[in-house]
């Protein structure tokens, strides 16, 4: 991403902002705009620099005023992503969702295996108060306090909101008033959701402080259906890696390794069993990579599925939120309460979830990228192993090709949005406060950013537009496709296309370290896609695996 950003670094200096605060005390001259136009792959004549120096002066005093107008993270530009492409249709009819209930769920004899129940089983044992809501949130909050430190996923434990939401539940239930799978189950959410009276630090020294005294919407929908927020999780500073301003967060499975990013906590705390499910947020990987790393199932819902206020700003046309859970199902359940429009956010659609037991895994129609399973990679006997496990479960694969588009050359998209939405962190000066500060951190990255022309900007847009409308045409024929979860073409591609994802656990690497593969989904597809991915847990044992705890070793449950 960031080669991409820095290879049109300058491109029009002489239309920047970046240019303009450089040369703000001096004249713009002829000889500015002849250095200016090198960086940008044009040229043009003396006298059509010369015709250009008044604009350029008139530029100038816009960038000025525009910057003394008050510019929160969370206003959006005046623009919103669209990524429906010409002709699609929306399913119309809104069927219930539904979950088969867990036959016989019981009390462990050691309370310790409760930290790897599922949600339903969580569920079964609060609503048949088999073990309440406190006493619940009592042993998760413990497990995040014993294993948060050394695992660096927490920044801020809510405990005292938590008890209160915990004791509320058990009231509620006890009356009869049960909302539902969520009610009483603790949660985390990554932190660059906002939470009244708590700490949003978007994982990021400047920030660290930062209280932003409102619930963001999923947050809200989440204690809406009885969730109990327990923790606030680690993220990489403003979303990116796991490098933290309080260190840096471990994967369970190996301590000495990072949990990847940017959901980093949210990953590592479910992975560990210190919480049953947290909440991340994808820009270009930040499910599928942490997921990945801790050995996690992790949905990337369809842009425009999960109302953002309330959250951290990096892209605005790009950045999605989904659940980090154990299971398909799991993620099913959360992604039910959290998915649909909410009037603030307007970047989301009415489109109906239809999850159900009725949808057939075997008459779906499934893909594959034939091509990038074919190539030599580490890990590949394990996507090998998924790819025949699906075929001798009666699921035919057919291979497809993803669109011949420069993708990876429209993430400057990310770069130049994240300048914009961290505008007066980089003309402060305030960005030397963030921990990391080599060549490809935020820091360097937003100031490349500022040198990217609106005019290439937007042509990348135009690029972005067409590969919405070839993914469609590709896909016309599959409701769901594998790909390895190492391939970038495919990660990347569908980021900007904004497509639905679930990654799961297939295996291990030689190292002890999880490995994933990719299930995707057509567009608004999420039901569709978890049963598939659902329907493969249940023949195999992969999200059955559990690290220790004692940090290294693995062991199914």
């Amino acid at each position: 991403m960031k080669k991409n950003a820095i290879a049109l670094l300058g491109a029009a200096c002489f239309v920047s902002g970046a240019f303009i605060m450089k040369v703000a005390e001096d004249k713009i001259t002829l000889d500015v705009l002849q250095d200016a136009q090198k960086l940008i792959g044009l040229t043009f004549t003396n006298a059509q620099l010369d015709s250009t120096l008044s604009e350029m002066e008139d530029f100038k005093e816009s960038y000025e005023a525009i910057r003394k107008v008050p510019l929160p993270n969370d206003v959006a530009p005046a623009l919103v992503f669209n990524p429906i492409p010409v002709g699609y249709t929306f399913e119309k009819q809104k069927v219930a969702f539904d979950v088969a209930p867990p036959a016989n769920v019981k009390l462990p004899k050691k309370r310790e295996e409760l930290a790897f129940y599922s949600i339903p089983q969580l569920a079964e044992l609060v609503r048949t108060q088999q073990i309440s809501s406190e006493e619940l949130t009592k042993f998760y909050i413990a497990r995040l306090k014993k294993y948060g430190p050394t695992l660096e996923c927490i920044t801020t434990l809510t405990e005292e909101l938590a008890m209160q939401q915990a004791r509320q539940a058990d009231k509620e239930i006890k009356a009869g008033k049960y909302r539902g799978l969520l009610h009483g189950i603790p949660f985390g959410v990554k932190d660059l959701l906002s939470t009244k009276k708590y700490k949003t630090t978007w994982g990021a020294m400047p920030y660290k402080d930062q209280v932003i005294d409102e619930d963001a919407t999923v947050v809200q929908r989440l204690q809406d259906a009885g969730g109990v927020l327990v923790a606030k999780t680690t993220l990489g500073a403003l979303a990116m890696g796991d490098v933290w301003y309080g260190g840096k967060t471990r994967s369970p499975w190996d301590i000495s390794k990072g949990s990847s990013g940017s959901s980093a906590g949210s990953a590592a705390a479910v992975a560990g069993g210190l919480l049953p499910f947290a909440i991340g947020t994808e820009t270009l990987g930040s499910i599928v990579s942490p997921s990945t790393a801790c050995g996690t199932t992790g949905l990337r819902p369809t842009f425009g599925r999960v109302s953002r206020h309330g959250a951290m700003a990096l892209s605005w046309s790009m950045d999605k939120i989904g659940p980090i859970t154990r299971s398909a199902e799991d993620a099913a359940i959360v992604f039910n309460a959290i998915y649909g429009p909410d009037g603030k956010d307007q970047s989301v659609y009415d489109a109906p979830f239809n999850y159900n037991p009725g949808i057939d895994a075997k008459k779906l129609r499934v893909g594959y990228l034939k091509k990038d399973f074919e190539r030599s990679y580490g890990f590949k006997e394990n996507d090998e192993a998924t790819l025949a496990a699906l075929r001798q479960a009666g699921i035919e694969l057919v291979p497809i090709e993803l669109p011949d588009l420069p993708a990876r050359e429209l993430t400057l998209t990310i770069s130049v949005e994240g300048a914009a939405a961290f505008d007066e962190l980089t003309r402060s000066g305030r960005d030397s406060l963030l921990v990391a500060q080599h060549k490809n951190a935020w820091p360097n990255t937003f100031r490349a950013a500022r040198f990217v022309p609106a005019v290439e900007y937007l042509q990348a847009q135009r690029v972005r537009t067409l590969l919405v409308q070839q993914m469609q045409e590709k896909l016309k024929d599959v409701d769901v496709y594998l790909s390895p979860s190492f391939a970038s073409n495919n990660l990347v591609m569908t980021n900007l296309t904004g497509h639905p994802c679930v990654v799961l656990p297939n295996g291990f690497q030689k190292n002890g370290m999880p490995t994933t593969i990719t299930f995707m989904g057509k567009l608004f597809g999420e039901a569709e896609l978890l049963t598939l991915a659902k329907f493969y847990q249940e023949i195999t044992a992969h999200d059955e695996q559990h690290p220790d705890m004692n940090f290294g070793k693995k062991k199914k449950s």
